[in-house]
Formats: structure tokens, C-alpha cells, sequence
């Protein structure tokens, strides 16, 4: 599967981005469907996972209650909505997908066999 992640963009502290994942070549009827992000410098960090079947949610602390996630299977797109954003929060965020991805393993990136290519966030301050 071919994921594209887009929707990133530069926003003011305190503003809300939506970013999309949309895959390509099958649906993701099956998958686990997460986002990760990775400030300058830093390493990349778990932001949100999506469980398609059952819709099970897992939420970086540092994000709960400010991101969440969702999916448009319509569309077969998983959202990443982010609110509240802070300068903290810059980053590019990766969307990355897989099947049979055990949940105590959601926050981890070795449990994603596909990767999108990553779109920007920059909150200014």
C-alpha cells in the first residue's frame, strides 16, 4: 500500500491543522493506520494510532486532548486533527500504516511496514 500524507502548513500558536492520509493501491480494511512526527534534530515520536477494525484509538500523551484521530473509509483516509497547537508541536508528520500490528505496539515504528512521505507543520509562536 502507498500512503500520501498531506496537509501541513504554517499556522499560529493556538490555531488547528487537519492532516490526511490517504492510501493507495488497497484500502485499509485490516490495518492499523498511525502518525508519527519528527522535530529538528530530534528523534521521531509517536503522535496516534487507528485500529480500523473496531476503531480502537491510541493517544501520545503529549498530544491527548488536543489531537485526535479518524478515518473517512469512504474516502480511505485516516485525519489527524491537531488543535491547539503550540510551537512545540512543529514537526514533519508521517502517516504509516500496517496489518496485525499488536496493539502494545502501536506507539512503536518498527510495527509499520509502509510509510508515507512525510508533510511539514511549523507553528509559529
Amino acid at each position: 500500500v502507498q500512503l500520501q500524507a498531506s496537509g501541513g502548513g504554517l499556522v499560529q500558536a493556538g490555531g488547528s491543522l487537519r492532516l490526511s492520509c490517504v492510501a493507495s493501491g488497497r484500502t485499509f480494511a485490516g490495518y492499523t493506520v498511525a502518525w508519527f512526527r519528527q522535530a529538528p534534530g530530534k528523534e521521531r515520536d509517536f503522535v496516534a494510532a487507528l485500529k480500523i477494525s473496531g476503531g480502537s484509538t491510541n493517544i501520545a500523551e503529549s498530544v491527548k486532548g488536543r489531537f485526535t484521530i479518524s478515518r473517512d473509509g469512504a474516502k480511505n483516509t485516516v485525519y489527524l486533527q491537531m488543535n491547539s497547537l503550540s510551537p512545540e508541536d512543529t514537526a514533519v508528520y508521517y502517516c504509516a500504516a500496517s496489518r496485525s500490528v499488536i496493539w502494545s505496539n502501536t506507539a512503536s515504528e518498527t510495527a509499520y511496514a509502509y510509510w508515507g512521505q512525510g508533510t511539514q507543520v511549523t507553528v509559529s509562536s
